[in-house]
């Protein structure tokens, strides 16, 4: 199904990311107060740029994820459009802000279903994180393309609250 995925994203413009924000901020799914964990997005994800920046525009709290080693959740630091961005493991990219504690976070996947359940690169950072972050609103963000019918999921994995591509916003997660 990674496979899949890979093939199916490849024919997507993470340019398609503008979209997504629209569709973000004219739905007013992020609250104001909320602190927003973000993700830099690694060669072919959808690009979030354009919806952090009108989120930090907008005075909403941005933080970006620092990848630890294997086996721990993410720790997250604060980030504002135009600060420099430092080489993290996996390819990753993250800001060197203060620490800070999520209660929104953009999730990016390889693929996912309409039950909420998200394939990541298989090293459970975010359903790790999500564990740690029970609280936390958890919005799937990805190309429409990358939707299947059903993703496998055993018990350590969580299910997001909704997803959002370049086409819409899909809320009828209701278990997550």
């Amino acid at each position: 199904m990674r496979a899949e995925a890979l093939i199916r994203r490849a024919r997507c413009s993470p340019s398609w990311g503008a979209k997504l924000a629209d569709h973000v901020l004219n739905e007013r799914i992020i609250p104001a107060e909320a602190i927003v964990a973000g993700f830099w997005p690694l060669p072919g994800e959808i690009d979030l740029f354009p919806l952090l920046t009108a989120l930090a525009m907008a005075g909403t709290k941005i933080c970006l994820p620092v990848t630890p080693p294997r086996g721990q959740p993410l720790s997250f630091r604060r980030w504002v459009p135009g600060e420099r961005l430092y080489h993290g493991r996996f390819n990753t990219m993250h800001p060197e802000g203060e620490a800070a504690t999520p209660t929104f976070i953009l999730t990016p996947m390889l693929a996912f279903d309409r039950a909420g359940y998200r394939l990541g690169y298989g090293a459970g950072y975010y359903d790790r994180t999500f564990v740690a972050l029970p609280n936390a609103y958890r919005l799937g963000c990805a190309f429409a393309a990358q939707e299947f019918p059903a993703v496998p999921h055993g018990p350590e994995d969580v299910k997001l609250h909704a997803i959002a591509t370049e086409k819409d916003i899909w809320r009828a997660l209701e278990s997550a």
